[in-house]
């Protein structure tokens, strides 16, 4: 008896050994699931009597739940991209392809500016010559149309001054009797500015010495010989080739 009742007393300070560890160990689980979460609901269960050994229920400590935390990424820098880039040799191919064609169209292009004015320069010259050279033909035509108005004015005035001169010399004609028919007899004469003779010459006879011989003597009866008032008209006067007939 003495015997069992010590394997018993050997017993329970076993179980209760036991039930102290299960006890600290449910301790430290909860202080530490308290400072991160609630604690879990325990479950206790209360029994009139102790257990014996094979009614002991094997307790095993719920193992420490750790929150999962997870490892926060170092962003590592990120290298800046070099500014120079080092093309693959399609692209820089492509590149001076690109630039070519667009100098070549440059060139092209200012060519064909060039060109163009060079083109209207030289219809502009063109235009300017085609306006001096009717301009020019213009002035011509004034110049002429004067030309001939004053060669017509100065016909005009020699023909009516030479019939004044012709008329004067004709009145101081004295004819002699003996003259048949109406001959002709030509004179060149030559003036001086103010109308006076220079000299007469016999160019044609009439056929009658008498006749020529009173024609001449009255050329110089009539100096001065009427002439026109504008000295720059004298040099058409200068040289007069005069015609007499007795009866005109």
């Amino acid at each position: 008896m003495r015997a069992l009742a010590r394997e018993q007393d050997k017993l329970l300070s076993g179980v209760l050994a036991f039930a102290v560890h299960v006890l600290f160990v449910a301790f430290l689980i909860f202080s530490l699931r308290w400072q991160s979460k609630q604690p879990d609901t325990m479950e206790v269960q209360l029994w009139n009597a102790l257990p014996t050994p094979k009614e002991v229920i094997e307790v095993k400590p719920k193992p420490i739940e750790h929150e999962q935390v997870e490892p926060t990424a170092i962003e590592e820098p990120v290298p800046e991209p070099s500014k120079e880039i080092q093309k693959p040799d399609i692209l820089i191919k492509e590149k001076i392809e690109k630039d070519y064609k667009k100098e070549e169209l440059l060139k092209k292009e200012k060519i064909k500016r060039e060109q163009e004015k060079s083109r209207l320069e030289e219809l502009k010259h063109a235009k300017e010559k085609e306006e001096l050279e009717a301009a020019q033909r213009q002035q011509d035509d004034v110049r002429r149309q004067q030309q001939e108005q004053a060669m017509a004015a100065q016909t005009q005035i020699r023909s009516e001054y030479v019939t004044r001169i012709q008329g004067k010399i004709r009145r101081l004609v004295v004819l002699p009797p003996d003259i048949a028919g109406n001959p002709q007899a030509e004179f060149d004469v030559v003036l001086l500015p103010g109308g006076e003779v220079l000299s007469v010459k016999l160019k044609k006879s009439s056929g009658y010495a008498a006749y020529d011989d009173a024609v001449e003597r009255a050329i110089y009866k009539a100096q001065p010989l009427p002439l026109p008032p504008d000295p720059t008209l004298f040099p058409s006067f200068r040289e007069l080739h005069l015609k007499f007939r007795p009866e005109n």
